[in-house]
């Protein structure tokens, strides 16, 4: 029988369980998987605590990447012995399980298990956010909060090969050099460093045209005071805790600010969309101008000191459960 990280209730790490399930067959249009790597992401935190709700019991995690065993009828792009990526629907923790073939892609030669299942929900999280919620271009500077995180790193490096200027922060010393080498050429330190002011002499006054804010709480409010006139702010992560309610009219008076909270979800929703996102990332991964720094691994049965860790902010990169 194989095993899988359940939870029968909402609350801390304690909550997960290491048990046996059921996995069945493949019916039609579904593949059964043998999971190699499992990505570990803020998000699945969030599905443990309860922040955002789920049917019980259930199992965590949003990617991962392993090797096909078996297919179901009527799927004819996968095959047993094929090498593939995932992200989405939810349950990656987890030895073996089954995975809509429409919602898997083949990992291309000279990537790693390890490295996809580290980088699907990052790598294209930081596509949709550079490439179509606000289209970096060339000579934008942008601010990156958690420089240093999974989508953070990916982001950086991203942007600094679109030809953007990065500003990016951190919420530790330890990390300053890890922004810098993913790409920022700033690099600010929440709590000792006075964001907008600091943002402002870098910028000379102008402000940025975007802000990517993972983080939530700690840097929503000074992350406004940051942008320019026309900016947009991209809060796509909770990482602090919810952003508190807020009055739309400060957004007309900094500026005619846009904001949006978009999710990889809907970005990736279409099959379409999906491939294309995963193509670009894997290509830029092959071409060495992102690198997916994996510097964390934990066995899978693990899982619950990975979420401590993460939680105390305890990691850096990418984190990867090996079943």
């Amino acid at each position: 029988m194989p095993y899988a990280i359940r939870m029968h209730a909402t609350g801390g790490p304690e909550v997960l369980r290491w048990e046996e399930v059921q996995v069945g067959k493949p019916g039609a249009g579904q593949v059964l998987v043998r999971n190699t790597a499992v990505g570990l992401n803020f998000v699945d935190t969030y599905f443990r605590s309860g922040l955002y709700p789920s049917a019980l019991p259930t199992t965590l995690g949003r990617e991962g990447a392993g090797v096909v065993e078996a297919v179901g009828p009527k799927v004819k792009e996968f095959k047993p012995g094929d090498r593939v990526a995932y992200v989405d629907p939810s349950g990656s923790y987890a030895e073996l399980l089954l995975r809509p073939a429409e919602r898997l892609v083949k990992i291309p030669a000279g990537i790693s298990e390890r490295t996809a299942a580290a980088m699907m929900l990052k790598g294209m999280t930081a596509e949709y956010l550079l490439r179509r919620t606000y289209k970096v271009k060339r000579g934008d500077t942008i601010l990156v909060h958690a420089a240093a995180g999974g989508v953070g790193q990916i982001l950086c490096q991203w942007a600094r090969h679109l030809g953007a200027k990065v500003i990016g922060t951190v919420g530790s010393e330890a990390k300053i050099p890890l922004a810098k080498r993913a790409g920022c050429r700033h690099v600010l330190l929440i709590g000792r460093d006075k964001l907008p002011e600091h943002l402002r002499q870098i910028t000379k006054g102008a402000g940025v045209p975007v802000v990517y804010d993972g983080v939530g709480k700690d840097t929503f409010m000074d992350s406004l005071d940051c942008l320019a006139p026309l900016g947009m702010m991209v809060s796509y992560g909770n990482a602090s805790g919810a952003v508190p309610p807020f009055s739309p009219i400060i957004l007309s008076q900094k500026g005619s600010l846009f904001l949006t909270r978009p999710t990889l979800a809907t970005y990736i929703d279409k099959r379409e969309d999906l491939v294309r996102s995963a193509r670009e990332l894997f290509s830029l991964v092959k071409r060495g101008a992102v690198k997916i720094a994996i510097n964390q691994t934990y066995p899978l049965r693990e899982a619950a000191q990975a979420h401590r860790d993460l939680e105390a902010r305890r990691t850096t990169g990418s984190t990867v459960l090996l079943p």
